[in-house]
């Protein structure tokens, strides 16, 4: 199946699509699989809430392994970790094909640590190499908060040679720290004698939460300089930390580590679903184009980008300075981008917090389930 223009656009530029789910009945089915060839999907990421979905949205798919691990004995930590890696091993397994031809760049896929680690280094460190052994893949990538306490979790286990995808990312400031994590990690790593060549990573820079934190701020201001800056404040946030990526790789620390095979940690842009139903469901999509860049997003959110189109090439390179101009009208209306994105870091991991809770209680109930029958 030839996949739709839209998508062909956004990969002929340089843009990396992956999907941003992830269950078992897509694995099993062959979905998953389609969506490479028929719409460009070069990728998958999962987070708490995605598992959490998926165990309480489709159990029957999960029986099997269900009444397994209750015969087993298997505590529901472990049952929640056996489940999940599952799936993200198998799900590598789907795209160990893509991985192999795009040279390690594309066929990733991401798996999170325990959200109530954001705030433990050590433990954050300890999880990270315990599921990198268990999915047992070179495809996959761990996901680690860019929490103050991950950052020094990144650099360790980079450093071990696991390839990680850093999360929760939502300020430029937060963001140079993680770009600084990621390359100690890589000069760890060569200096105990990893291959930096095989050691990837992705940043994830969350667009549309930043939207709705503003706006809710612009709302209750309510003049018309405020309108003027609705859904702004995201793309704006996005573009500047491009901006910060290009500046790293200017680095003599980063043309160390090129030439000796490593590639850059790429910006992936997350939350690209759009919170506010008035806007354009293809906005953080088109919007993010450039070279170089990944963009996870949920299903309705490619299935728009395919069916809507709106491709206008590039959309970040040479924005820097007007994206500033934005952060600095926000913040003369008083919205400091500090308290933002503190309020954000905050908010996300307790959302994966409750996910998470919420995926236990469902593994929890059925392992019950499993037991009585």
């Amino acid at each position: 199946m030839t996949p739709p223009l839209p998508l062909v656009e956004l990969t002929q530029a340089g843009v990396s699509i992956w999907l941003d789910d992830l269950d078992r009945q897509r694995i099993t089915s062959g979905e998953l699989a389609s969506l490479i060839s028929a719409s460009e999907v070069r990728g998958v990421t999962t987070n708490p809430t995605i598992f959490a979905k998926a165990l309480s949205g489709s159990t029957s798919a999960y029986a099997d392994q269900l009444r397994e691990l209750a015969a087993a004995g298997s505590d529901v930590d472990g049952a929640v970790r056996a489940l999940t890696t599952t799936d993200v091993r198998d799900a590598c397994d789907v795209f160990r094909p893509l991985w192999e031809s795009s040279y390690g760049i594309d066929g990733r896929v991401s798996i999170e640590v325990d959200p109530r680690l954001a705030r433990d280094t050590d433990a954050t460190i300890l999880q990270a190499r315990l599921l990198h052994g268990v999915v047992d893949r070179p495809n996959v990538l761990i996901k680690i908060p860019a929490t103050q306490e991950g950052l020094p979790a990144i650099t360790e286990v980079i450093g071990s040679g696991i390839s990680v995808n850093v999360t929760l990312i939502f300020s430029i400031e937060r963001y140079a720290e993680v770009i600084d994590a990621w390359i100690a990690g890589l000069e760890l790593a060569q200096a105990r004698g990893h291959d930096v060549a095989t050691i990837d990573s992705v940043a994830s820079f969350f667009v549309s939460r930043m939207d709705s934190a503003v706006d809710s701020r612009l709302d209750a201001i309510g003049t018309p300089e405020a309108a003027a800056l609705h859904a702004r404040a995201g793309l704006a946030s996005a573009r500047l930390a491009w901006g910060v990526f290009q500046d790293a790789l200017a680095q003599p620390r980063w043309a160390a580590l090129k030439a000796a095979g490593a590639r850059p940690q790429r910006p992936l842009w997350a939350s690209t679903g759009v919170k506010d139903p008035a806007l354009p469901p293809t906005l953080y999509v088109m919007g993010l184009v450039v070279q170089g860049c990944v963009n996870t997003m949920p299903e309705g959110t490619l299935r728009a980008c395919a069916r809507d189109g709106g491709f206008s090439g590039d959309t970040v390179s040479n924005t820097q300075v007007a994206s500033q101009a934005v952060w600095d009208a926000l913040e003369g209306l008083g919205i400091s981008a500090h308290d933002v994105c503190q309020h954000l870091e905050d908010e996300g991991v307790q959302k994966f917090e409750v996910s998470w809770q919420e995926l236990l209680d469902s593994v929890s109930a059925a392992l019950q389930d499993a037991r009585l029958t």
